[in-house]
């Protein structure tokens, strides 16, 4: 069984890199590698390993929760992709539902909605909390950030936050693409509408309509625990670029 679950685990990879090698980097192969990571991590933290398959719903549910992303699909059959997969590696009718319960339930959009579960299960908690701690991690692109900021952002050495810097490449597709507007202010009560239509915002406001949010949303104690560093770090970024936008530092 042990073998058997490895090989599952192995395709599985094999999917997430063929289906989001299109995705910008904020929802590539790598993130979903990342989430797979922490949320076993989380699930150790929390206790957990001692059911392998517990630890084998929570590495699927992370591997495969951003594979048919609305974001992303062009066209309708891909929100399929994961349930296919799963029927045809032959995963059990119990597992497979855990697991398709954990990916439809991850959304931020369910929470602003206030369509989030209230109930949940501590493996759903995991991958939620794993995914939105990649969300506000300092995983550096430079490439990224000097293509996209210049130096405003890279002095004094800063590690920008990843996903934010991406969000500008998820948003080409609209007028207002920018930065930093301090015209613009953001949305602090954001409808799950407004959330998936995006509108007039930048990239700076997504910190204060998403991010900052995401460490009371935290459903782990293993998972608020690090959300608080992270949190930190986005706090102290956010300082010192209204201090270089400004002229002041």
């Amino acid at each position: 069984m042990a073998e058997l679950g490895e090989t599952v685990l192995k395709r599985a990879e094999k999917l997430v890199i063929s289906s989001m090698k299109a995705n910008d980097a904020s929802h590539d192969a790598s993130h979903a590698f990342r989430v797979r990571d922490l949320a076993l991590s989380l699930a150790r933290e929390e206790g957990l390993c001692s059911s392998p398959q517990t630890m084998r719903i929570i590495e699927l549910a992370a591997l495969l929760h951003d594979i048919g992303d609305y974001k992303y699909v062009k066209d309708p059959s891909e929100e399929r992709i994961v349930e296919k997969f799963l029927e045809e590696e032959g995963i059990e009718e119990d597992e497979k539902k855990r697991i398709l319960s954990i990916i439809k339930g991850m959304g931020f959009k369910e929470e602003v909605s206030q369509n989030a579960k209230n109930e949940y299960s501590l493996e759903f908690g995991v991958v939620q909390d794993a995914d939105r701690l990649d969300a506000i991690g300092a995983i550096v692109d430079y490439v990224t950030v000097s293509k996209r900021v210049n130096s405003i952002l890279v002095s004094n050495a800063l590690r920008i936050v990843e996903r934010l810097l991406q969000f500008q490449t998820i948003s080409t597709n609209t007028k207002n693409n920018v930065l930093h507007d301090p015209n613009i202010k953001p949305r602090l009560c954001i409808s799950k509408e407004d959330y998936v239509k995006k509108g007039e915002q930048t990239t700076i406001n997504h910190f204060h309509e998403k991010l900052l949010k995401l460490k009371e949303l935290m459903k782990t104690k293993a998972g608020y625990r690090r959300a608080e560093k992270r949190h930190k770090f986005m706090e102290d970024f956010l300082e010192e670029f209204y201090e270089e936008w400004a002229g002041r530092a």
